[in-house]
């Protein structure tokens, strides 16, 4: 570099970097032409202008031309490639770098070698690496090319002396004794034609920092990058699908369900309960007129009844999905847990023991097993057929409705006083509290299972992290409830939003992040006791009154 800094090029002068080419796959092939400098001094040369792009002065105007040059020639557009090349004077590589690549295409390994040394590559590990690379793809071809005498020597005077990857040698002598009966890497097949080569090429241009070789399709990984920059400061994202690269990004409350789409009248009491099924194709009810109802999602978003299910003699107050959303579990205040067929509507199994009474249910992860919460303030647990499998004394589910359990199914989450909860390892039997100053009535945990929503007696909620330490990490407050027991839970994008009923027939919602309220939904009559975002469609809620109805609210462009 000495002496090179002493005359800075004019602006847009051109160097001469040989004839550049390059392949479908983006692989850049070249000619050595009159420049001899060594590495990437032809693109230290061309940077010397220190011209840059755009308003905030921070962008390299040669590293610019050099990323839109990769992307041209990885998108087919070798022509323009070129030509960008020629009017810019700036090269996509040095002709070292160029003439490295060529040789590695021809299979021109110990000539490779030699010009891989003279590229500046400060980090002698990269060089010793990507040599052993080539003399072991060199290696390769010689042994599948039945030249047994030069694959041997390559390993015994090439390779091995590099010192690198002695494990890898050994089993590179391994193979020769085996060959060809055997292959240790399937990546290194018979063939030696060009498409091979380009490939160990890429796998071999990783190694090279991105001053001496772009990376491949680093433009679109950029553009990728600042879409997701914009996605996640969009306070209100909810959109599915592509996002447009003409206008900076930004949702609005159309992409937030907030009209009613649909309303379901089924129910001839209040409805106390109602849940998606984790694939969101279906939606379960139960209500105070002891009827279940399971609902189908069609595909164009329209519910519709499938079952109607009764046995329960009182009033139903908690249905739990299976993992595989095949059946369901329900409890009430009959104080018994039933298992039913969502394709058959049938009753499987009716679960209970003698002088004890059922208060809650939840199913074990591997769907085998179920849970229940029971009066004697013990956790049972049971098989399908249902057979007490285990017990847990003085777990006590505080209220009926709140047995819950992780997404990885190792901890209970029990509702065990009027402000705690606890997470229990029914495997291990470690216990973790969370205490609240106020009155709790329900939870939700979130799909990822790392969170837990609190919903507290004065309609407040609090969001704790459970993913290891337990901490509350956001209040949202403006809900109305004094008496009845109102479910939340979490929903949209990434779990974006929180959703809330209350007792002044209000649906709220806000955003995760800032716990701002973001909109109230009005149309019920009643008291709105639970809420339920399909998870597979963040573009859907569902609510259930005391009016007896269930709405279904979509984005506002649909039409109810």
């Amino acid at each position: 570099m000495g002496g090179v800094e002493d005359e800075p090029l004019p602006k847009r002068a051109k160097l001469s970097s040989g004839k550049i080419g390059w392949l479908s796959d983006g692989i850049s092939v070249g000619e050595q032409g009159s420049c001899s400098s060594s590495g990437s001094m032809a693109l230290q040369l061309a940077s010397g202008d220190d011209e840059v792009v755009a308003s905030n002065g921070v962008i390299s105007k040669v590293e610019f031309v050099r990323v839109i040059t990769e992307a041209l020639y990885s998108l087919g557009y070798s022509e323009i490639g070129k030509h960008l090349e020629e009017e810019s004077g700036i090269p996509l590589h040095s002709n070292l770098v160029a003439t490295f690549i060529q040789q590695i295409l021809d299979g021109q390994w110990n000539e490779s070698v030699t010009t891989l040394h003279q590229i500046d590559l400060i980090d002698e590990s990269i060089i010793k690496t990507a040599c052993f690379m080539i003399l072991e793809r060199k290696f390769f071809e010689l042994l599948y090319g039945e030249k047994e005498v030069d694959a041997l020597n390559t390993l015994r005077t090439q390779i091995i002396p590099l010192n690198v990857n002695l494990d890898r040698a050994k089993e590179l002598s391994y193979l020769m004794v085996c060959q060809p009966h055997i292959s240790l890497d399937n990546s290194h097949s018979q063939e030696s034609g060009l498409s091979s080569r380009k490939k160990f090429l890429g796998e071999l241009q990783q190694l090279l920092p991105p001053t001496v070789v772009i990376p491949e399709y680093r433009l679109v990984r950029l553009v990728e990058q600042a879409l997701d920059f914009q996605r996640d400061g969009c306070r209100l994202h909810n959109s599915v699908g592509e996002m447009s690269l003409l206008v900076d990004h930004q949702c609005g409350l159309d992409q937030v369900p907030c009209q009613t789409v649909q309303i379901l009248e089924e129910h001839s009491a209040e409805v106390l309960f109602l849940k998606f099924s984790h694939n969101g194709r279906y939606l379960a009810s139960s209500s105070r007129d002891s009827h279940v109802i399971i609902w189908v999602v069609n595909v164009d978003g329209h519910v519709i009844m499938r079952h109607r299910l009764t046995g329960h003699g009182q009033p139903v107050s908690y249905v739990s999905w299976s993992p595989e959303d095949d059946q369901i579990l329900t409890c009430g205040e009959d104080k018994t847990v039933r298992r039913w067929d969502i394709d058959s509507g049938e009753c499987l199994c009716v679960y209970g023991k003698q002088n004890l009474s059922l208060l809650s249910c939840e199913w074990a992860a591997d769907g085998k097993h179920i849970f229940t919460g029971v009066t004697d303030k013990s956790i049972r647990m049971w098989d399908l057929e249902g057979k007490e499998v285990g017990s847990w004394q003085g777990k006590t589910t505080y209220r009926m409705e709140n047995l819950g359990i992780t997404t990885d199914g190792k901890e209970l989450i029990i509702h065990c006083k009027d402000d705690g909860v606890f997470l229990f390892g029914w495997e291990t039997g470690s216990q973790r509290l969370m205490e609240e100053n106020k009155k709790i009535t329900s939870f939700a945990p979130s799909e990822d299972g790392k969170l837990l929503l609190l919903s507290l007696w004065d309609g407040d909620l609090h969001l704790w992290n459970i993913d290891g330490c337990l901490h509350n990490i956001g209040e949202y407050i403006g809900n109305k409830c004094s008496s009845l027991v109102v479910r939340s839970c979490l929903g949209g994008r990434k779990q974006a939003f929180v959703a809330s009923g209350s007792e002044n027939s209000q649906v709220y919602i806000w955003h995760r992040h800032s716990v701002e309220v973001i909109c109230s939904l009005s149309g019920h009559t009643g008291a709105v006791n639970c809420v339920s975002w399909n998870p597979a469609n963040p573009h859907m809620l569902a609510s259930a009154s005391n009016d007896r109805t269930i709405r279904i609210w979509g984005l506002k462009q649909v039409n109810s």
